[in-house]
Protein backbone atom coordinates (compact mmCIF):
# COMPACT_ATOMS: atom_id res chain seq x y z
CA UNK A 1 0.00 0.00 0.00
CA UNK A 2 1.02 3.69 -0.88
CA UNK A 3 2.14 6.31 1.57
CA UNK A 4 -0.66 8.32 0.29
CA UNK A 5 -3.34 5.58 0.25
CA UNK A 6 -2.47 4.79 3.71
CA UNK A 7 -3.12 8.51 4.59
CA UNK A 8 -6.61 8.53 2.80
CA UNK A 9 -7.42 5.71 4.97
CA UNK A 10 -6.16 7.81 8.41
CA UNK A 11 -9.86 9.70 8.41
CA UNK A 12 -11.94 6.76 7.07
CA UNK A 13 -10.87 5.48 10.58
CA UNK A 14 -11.71 8.42 12.25
CA UNK A 15 -15.10 8.11 10.41
CA UNK A 16 -15.13 4.43 12.03
CA UNK A 17 -13.86 5.32 15.50
CA UNK A 18 -14.90 8.80 15.97
CA UNK A 19 -17.87 9.99 14.44
CA UNK A 20 -19.96 6.89 13.91
CA UNK A 21 -20.20 5.76 17.79
CA UNK A 22 -20.05 9.53 18.93
CA UNK A 23 -22.26 11.56 16.28
CA UNK A 24 -24.00 9.00 14.55
CA UNK A 25 -25.12 7.81 17.74
CA UNK A 26 -26.24 10.74 18.91
CA UNK A 27 -28.12 11.73 15.95
CA UNK A 28 -30.39 8.41 16.36
CA UNK A 29 -30.89 8.82 19.71
CA UNK A 30 -32.31 12.42 18.81
CA UNK A 31 -34.78 11.23 16.08
CA UNK A 32 -35.37 7.96 17.96
CA UNK A 33 -36.65 10.36 20.94
CA UNK A 34 -34.07 7.95 22.79
CA UNK A 35 -32.88 9.11 26.36
CA UNK A 36 -29.37 7.32 27.32
CA UNK A 37 -28.47 7.64 30.79
CA UNK A 38 -26.71 10.63 32.07
CA UNK A 39 -23.31 8.92 32.25
CA UNK A 40 -23.54 7.86 28.49
CA UNK A 41 -25.09 10.83 27.27
CA UNK A 42 -22.02 12.47 28.32
CA UNK A 43 -19.16 10.52 27.24
CA UNK A 44 -20.92 10.46 24.26
CA UNK A 45 -20.56 14.45 24.09
CA UNK A 46 -17.13 14.20 24.90
CA UNK A 47 -16.27 11.42 22.44
CA UNK A 48 -18.20 13.84 19.49
CA UNK A 49 -16.50 17.05 20.76
CA UNK A 50 -13.01 15.77 20.37
CA UNK A 51 -13.71 14.06 17.08
CA UNK A 52 -15.15 17.15 15.34
CA UNK A 53 -12.22 18.73 17.40
CA UNK A 54 -9.55 16.42 15.68
CA UNK A 55 -11.59 16.90 12.18
CA UNK A 56 -11.08 20.72 12.32
CA UNK A 57 -7.72 21.15 14.00
CA UNK A 58 -6.84 18.71 10.32
CA UNK A 59 -8.65 21.21 8.15
CA UNK A 60 -7.40 24.34 9.25
CA UNK A 61 -4.37 23.37 7.69
CA UNK A 62 -6.08 21.20 4.88
CA UNK A 63 -8.53 21.87 2.18
CA UNK A 64 -9.37 17.99 2.12
CA UNK A 65 -8.91 15.27 4.65
CA UNK A 66 -6.29 13.47 2.50
CA UNK A 67 -3.57 14.74 -0.20
CA UNK A 68 -4.39 18.06 -0.78
CA UNK A 69 -7.80 16.96 -3.33
CA UNK A 70 -11.34 15.48 -2.69
CA UNK A 71 -11.38 11.58 -1.97
CA UNK A 72 -13.16 9.07 -0.76
CA UNK A 73 -11.90 9.88 2.94
CA UNK A 74 -14.11 13.40 2.47
CA UNK A 75 -17.35 11.61 1.51
CA UNK A 76 -16.88 9.24 4.24
CA UNK A 77 -16.68 12.05 7.06
CA UNK A 78 -18.93 14.62 5.44
CA UNK A 79 -22.45 12.03 5.94
CA UNK A 80 -22.27 12.06 9.49
CA UNK A 81 -20.49 15.51 9.83
CA UNK A 82 -22.75 17.89 7.59
CA UNK A 83 -26.12 16.77 10.13
CA UNK A 84 -23.83 16.49 13.79
CA UNK A 85 -26.35 19.57 14.99
CA UNK A 86 -29.19 17.01 14.60
CA UNK A 87 -27.09 14.58 17.50
CA UNK A 88 -26.61 17.90 19.55
CA UNK A 89 -23.19 19.22 18.29
CA UNK A 90 -23.01 22.47 16.91
CA UNK A 91 -20.49 22.93 14.25
CA UNK A 92 -20.10 27.16 14.78
CA UNK A 93 -17.49 26.67 16.71
CA UNK A 94 -15.18 24.83 13.96
CA UNK A 95 -14.77 26.77 11.18
CA UNK A 96 -12.41 24.84 9.17
CA UNK A 97 -15.57 22.19 8.97
CA UNK A 98 -17.44 24.75 8.03
CA UNK A 99 -15.76 25.85 5.07
CA UNK A 100 -14.74 22.08 4.46
CA UNK A 101 -18.01 21.18 4.33
CA UNK A 102 -19.14 24.03 1.54
CA UNK A 103 -16.62 22.63 -0.42
CA UNK A 104 -17.48 19.37 -0.86
CA UNK A 105 -20.89 20.56 -1.14
CA UNK A 106 -19.54 22.47 -4.39
CA UNK A 107 -17.99 19.21 -5.43
CA UNK A 108 -19.43 18.28 -9.09
CA UNK A 109 -22.07 15.85 -8.72
CA UNK A 110 -22.61 16.22 -5.02
CA UNK A 111 -26.61 15.47 -4.44
CA UNK A 112 -27.94 16.87 -1.12
CA UNK A 113 -30.11 14.68 1.00
CA UNK A 114 -33.14 15.85 1.91
CA UNK A 115 -35.96 14.54 3.69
Amino acid sequence: MSAGRARGLKPVFLEQYSHEPNIAVARFWRIAGITPPPAELEANERGGQAALRALDQHLTDNPFLADGRYTIADIALYAYTHVAPEGGFELESYPAIGAWLSRVDGQPGHIAITD
